[in-house]
This record gives structure tokens, C-alpha cells and sequence, in this order.
């Protein structure tokens, strides 16, 4: 019996904001992440390109119809020595304004909502008010501890 050695994967996660600035994240459902915010995203598939898969992903997940605009940054995701990550962010700009998340995969995510980068930084460090301490995908914190200014990011061109 052969056995493979693990592989590191490649995620894409979608930014998609609002006009106030706010981000679309969701909780996540089963083993990996359960009950962590997230963004819209998934693997990217063989001949994928990050923005498609971004788009993609963002649709089937959430019913928004959005562009891919601009590959912001990635992550090196370790989460544990048989699961290893690329993940690659990317902004998103949603084509309808008035379009709003749905949760179309119930067994993979239980809400959507539209969430602020302070938002985010407040469940990482335990602030209950905005969410359960620790409960933000592995990604979404090594981006925020590895691009602290993520707004300029966001913004340069």
C-alpha cells in the first residue's frame, strides 16, 4: 500500500466590501475552521485563475456577482504538519450594490454578515461583543499580523 504524503493546497479568499467599507465574512461549518469567521473562497481548481476562482467561489457561496479587481496578498497557512495552505486574498468590487449575501452552502457556512476590519481585529482579541475569541480563520489572521495596514493595501494601486 502506497501512502501520499500531504500537499500543500492553494485557497483563494474573496474580500468583497460594501459602500460603507464593511466586508462580507461568514462562520464556517465542519472540521476545518468550525465556527470561525471567514471570507468567501475555496480551493483554486486546476487551470483556475485566482480571479475566476475568487468570482466563483464568491457566487456559489454567497449569490453575489462580484469582479475580481485586485490580487492584494497571501498567507503561508500552517494550520497543522498534514495540512498546509497558500492562501492568496483578493479584492472583489460586487456588481449589483443592493445584492446581499445568502447562505446557499448550509452545510459549509451558517450566516453571512458584513463586517468592519476593526470588527475582525476585535474577535481576534477577545472582544465578545463582536464574536467568540479565537474564532477567525487561521488566513484571515495571518493577514491582519502580516499586513497590519490592510486598508492602504487595499487601497494602492
Amino acid at each position: 500500500m502506497v501512502t501520499q504524503s500531504p500537499v500543500v493546497r492553494v485557497g483563494v479568499a474573496a474580500i468583497v466590501r460594501d459602500k460603507q467599507g464593511r466586508m462580507v465574512v461568514g462562520i464556517r461549518k465542519g472540521s476545518h475552521g468550525d465556527g470561525q469567521w471567514q471570507f468567501p473562497g475555496g480551493h483554486l481548481e486546476m487551470g483556475e485563475s485566482y480571479f475566476a476562482c475568487a468570482e466563483r467561489e464568491t457566487l456559489e457561496e454567497t449569490g453575489l456577482v462580484v469582479k475580481a479587481e485586485k490580487l492584494l496578498t497571501l498567507t503561508n497557512d500552517i494550520f497543522s504538519p498534514e495540512k498546509h495552505y497558500i492562501t492568496i486574498f483578493v479584492l472583489c468590487q460586487r456588481l449589483l450594490d443592493t445584492q446581499e449575501p445568502q447562505v446557499l452552502e448550509p452545510h459549509k457556512c451558517s450566516r453571512w454578515e458584513w463586517k468592519t476590519w476593526d470588527d475582525v481585529r476585535a474577535v481576534i482579541a477577545g472582544n465578545t461583543e463582536h464574536g467568540q475569541p479565537g474564532k477567525v480563520f487561521l488566513p484571515i489572521v495571518n493577514l491582519l499580523e502580516e499586513q497590519p495596514d490592510i486598508e492602504a493595501l487595499m487601497k494602492s494601486t
